[in-house]
């Protein structure tokens, strides 16, 4: 069940295709999705302000291929395609993995709690060093799968690969951030 203030899918879908309604019905979709869109994409990249970069790309490859999207697919799984593709890219590009090194975690603490954004506990800065450190494939499908509890049918789409390529990640993401945690007591 949608709330009030939104409007459903295939109601959306109507809009966007309607030139006279197009940007109304884009203004929308923005509403809809941006919140759950940048915690995943913040929770791959860490920084608020790479998520709101990232973000802001998104919405322009959406908004510049409206024109090529697929009726037949749920405007969340587009979105969520740009927004996978978009961290992917930047991760790709800005080379984190060697960033977030073992001998980054100090940084990667100090990062987090300067972050105006960020208000966990400890716990919370632990599983955020701890996810920082995996692999961009596995954080990705960790995140996706932990904290917006999206299938493995959803991400398999998403993702381009096997559900049981998705849950191996998964439980190797899961198992590293345990022994992560782990070794911290």
């Amino acid at each position: 069940m949608t709330s009030s203030s939104e409007i459903e899918e295939k109601e959306l879908h109507r809009l966007l295709l309607l030139p006279q309604t197009r940007r109304g019905a884009f203004e929308q979709v923005v509403r809809q999705y941006s919140q759950q869109l940048y915690w995943t994409v913040r929770r791959v990249v860490i920084s608020h302000d790479d998520a709101d970069d990232i973000i802001q790309n998104v919405w322009l490859k959406a908004w510049k291929n409206l024109d090529h999207f697929r009726q037949d697919a749920h405007i969340s799984t587009w979105l969520y395609r740009i927004a996978v593709n978009e961290s992917l890219d930047f991760l790709r590009k800005k080379k984190l993995q060697t960033i977030f090194d073992a001998d980054d975690l100090a940084g990667i603490t100090e990062r987090l709690v300067a972050d105006n954004y960020f208000d966990g506990d400890h716990t919370q800065q632990l599983l955020q060093q701890a996810i920082a450190q995996l692999p961009d494939v596995q954080r990705m499908v960790f995140t996706l799968r932990y904290y917006d509890e999206m299938k493995y049918s959803e991400m398999s789409k998403l993702l381009n690969t096997s559900e049981g390529a998705l849950k191996a990640s998964y439980h190797i993401a899961v198992k590293k951030i345990t022994d992560f945690f782990n070794k911290q007591n």
